[in-house]
């Protein structure tokens, strides 16, 4: 009998793998067919336009005329003489170091708290802190950061003798970054609550019992040594999408101290890639700031997944 080399065995096992997916799809044909018009929509308005923006930040096209090839043009201007953008990217990073870490362990610790409620409070105080990030509550937030006397956190601080005059919150450079990190942090709590709320009804009761036998007696011990390792794959999909959260902030700087903001100080790196392809529709210049952010956001979640990835396979 002839003696299979390791390449006819590595080719044999590939076919293997093929077959055993296309067998798989089949079985579960109808959960494809499901999704498969979520699937339509992602990679026609999602993946198509990522991978489009590669090419085109090598251009200048201004979608009326023919795109015309710069090279790296675009992508030296961008750091030799968009001063901006430079500002952009500090407070992008800002944005980032508040709002990624703070909200990621206020996902966490709120899901953990309201595990431990009964089944209807569990219901309600989920909708409580999910609705902000669905519904739109920028106009709520102008009504309390509003610079005159009539402002809500203005007429409690000068009531109280803390303030002596208005602030002008919405529109005073020194405030404006602080005041859309505050609404950014109120609005994050999205789809990574949901995924760590989830995780936390999934975990095996049993290991509760067993941890109490090997002689874990307090919830603290309980969250190091039984939540946390069984929680692994969602803490690793609320910290990517805690990630691409805080780098693509910029809607809720537009919507509360406006476009642009006063001497950019809210202006990040989403926003300024909004203005050149919205604004002034220089789509190859736009398309190379966005692959500057995409490029950071994939190195941020290649290290979140080397830290909370799953090793033990």
């Amino acid at each position: 009998m002839a003696q299979l080399t390791a390449e006819e065995i590595g080719k044999r096992t590939k076919k293997e793998k093929r077959a055993a997916t296309w067998k798989a799809v089949k079985q579960n044909k109808a959960c494809y067919a499901m999704i498969a018009s979520f699937m339509i929509f992602f990679i026609i308005f999602t993946v198509i336009p990522v991978v489009m923006s590669l090419p085109m930040g090598f251009t200048d096209f201004n979608l009326a005329q023919t795109p015309k090839f710069v090279g790296l043009s675009n992508y030296t201007a961008l750091f030799l003489s968009d001063k901006v953008f430079i500002q952009s990217i500090r407070v992008t990073l800002i944005f980032a170091l508040f709002t990624g870490p703070v909200s990621y362990v206020m996902c966490f610790l709120l899901a953990w708290l309201i595990n431990s409620l009964p089944p209807k409070l569990k219901t309600i105080f989920t909708l409580i802190f999910y609705i902000p990030s669905m519904a739109s509550v920028y106009t709520v937030w102008q009504l309390i950061f509003s610079g005159d006397i009539n402002g809500y956190l203005n007429s409690f601080l000068v009531n109280l003798g803390v303030l002596n005059a208005p602030v002008q919150w919405l529109t005073d450079s020194r405030y404006v970054l602080g005041v859309c990190i505050i609404v950014q942090l109120w609005i994050s709590l999205g789809a990574g609550f949901l995924a760590l709320r989830a995780g936390f009804q999934n975990i095996d009761k049993s290991l509760y019992e067993a941890g109490a036998i090997e002689g874990i007696r307090t919830k603290w011990q309980e969250l190091i040594y039984i939540v946390i390792p069984s929680m692994k794959p969602q803490l690793l999909f609320a910290a990517v999408m805690q990630i691409v959260g805080s780098f693509t902030a910029g809607t809720a700087a537009q919507n509360l101290v406006g476009f642009p903001s006063t001497d950019y100080k809210a202006h990040t790196i989403m926003t300024h890639a909004y203005d050149y392809g919205w604004v002034r529709f220089e789509m190859g210049y736009a398309s190379a700031i966005c692959m500057i952010l995409f490029l950071a956001m994939f190195i941020c979640n290649k290290v979140i997944s080397k830290v909370l990835g799953n090793n033990d396979d």
